[in-house]
């Protein structure tokens, strides 16, 4: 099957969410998901955007995205850091996911950052095996940190 990779549209936010909601089952949090469409909307085209994302359009439909957003490390300066990679069921296998992530490369080589960070989940050896075979270097002796919103509530509460 042909796609297309584009950046991402306004319009386009449902069947993103309606992917970000199908990564979520995939990875046992069905019930996860918070963010709405207009908050999509919102956050990735207002006049200082939280994201940019790419979006793999077959057939009309939006099979694929790869959402990032700007960080910046002590060590290096500017870095990219990809949110999601997300192909549909029906289209892995495709070179969609390898697609994607190019653009992702080349968007962030013509910002002259100097890494591009994601995470993936250490069961996902499908995911694992991909990442490896396109040269990243998947750091197994880190651990991700995070505190949710009801403990920045409560770490406030205790200031």
């Amino acid at each position: 099957m042909n796609y297309i990779i584009r950046d991402a549209r306004k319009k386009d936010m449902s069947q993103v969410l309606h992917l970000i909601k199908e990564l979520a089952v995939f990875e046992k949090e069905p019930d996860a998901v918070e963010v709405s469409v207009e908050d999509l909307q919102k956050d990735g085209f207002s006049l200082h955007p939280a994201f940019h994302c790419f979006v793999a359009e077959a057939d009309s439909k939006i099979e694929g995205i790869a959402l990032i957003y700007n960080r910046y490390s002590t060590w290096k300066g500017k870095i990219l850091h990809l949110e999601d990679l997300i192909v549909s069921k029906s289209m892995r296998g495709s070179g969609m996911g390898t697609a994607l992530l190019d653009e992702v490369i080349k968007y962030g080589h013509r910002l002259g950052v100097k890494r591009i960070n994601w995470e993936v989940l250490d069961w996902n050896e499908p995911a694992i095996a991909f990442y490896e075979k396109k040269g990243a270097n998947v750091m197994r002796d880190w651990d991700v940190v995070q505190l949710s919103e009801t403990g920045i509530k409560n770490y406030i509460a205790k200031l």
